[in-house]
């Protein structure tokens, strides 16, 4: 094959790929999320919601839902040419944590996604990366009907340190989606940027 001059002239851009968790309580919208933004075809690990796992599933306020993930979801989005973000969306029930350690292997940082009607189910995820010290965001999924609060107002009912980044977001729109992650790859930054300035000075 013969190049074109244009063609010859052009160089390859070999992507930087990092690793992004979504976390949260159990029907937060993870793998909605992971699915409004994945440019292929996201894995999934749904399974049906059975009898017998309903005394260990609280469904209080979403009752509608059917199944859930038992192990990870799993996209890719292409932010820039240079700059692709693989998701791995973790599984919301506590019996399902000790999966958590294996994913955030690696991973550059973490979206935690709230919903306003059961605060307390994102307090574990928040919880987990502060220890670990991985970067994270909170993003605010805002459901229809549920009321809505001001941030500072959700921000203090989650005890949040003042640089954590807090966003509200609709984790079925994939703009939405994409200005959450571009918030944590950047919150993720500048943490990093502090820590190698620090250790210079």
């Amino acid at each position: 094959m013969i190049l074109g001059r244009s063609e010859r002239g052009k160089h390859l851009i070999e992507p930087v790929t990092l690793k992004i968790l979504v976390a949260g309580g159990f029907g937060v919208g993870k793998t909605t999320l992971v699915g409004a933004v994945s440019e292929i075809r996201p894995l999934r690990t749904e399974e049906l919601l059975t009898e017998a796992g309903r005394p260990v599933d609280d469904l209080t306020g979403v009752e509608g839902k059917h199944t859930t993930t038992v192990a990870m979801d799993f996209g890719r989005i292409t932010l820039r040419e240079d700059l692709v973000l693989y998701l791995f969306g973790t599984p919301g029930q506590e019996r399902f944590w000790f999966m958590w350690d294996e994913l955030s292997e690696g991973a550059l940082g973490a979206v935690v996604l709230a919903d306003t009607r059961r605060l307390e189910d994102c307090f574990a995820a928040i919880d987990y990366f502060e220890r670990r010290s991985i970067p994270f965001l909170v993003g605010v999924n805002c459901f229809e009907g549920s009321a809505r609060y001001p941030a500072g107002d959700i921000r203090k009912a989650l005890d949040l340190d003042d640089d954590v980044p807090l966003l509200l977001c609709d984790a079925r729109d994939r703009e939405s989606v994409k200005d959450v992650l571009v918030g944590v790859v950047e919150h993720a930054m500048a943490q990093a940027a502090d820590r190698r300035r620090a250790v210079t000075t």
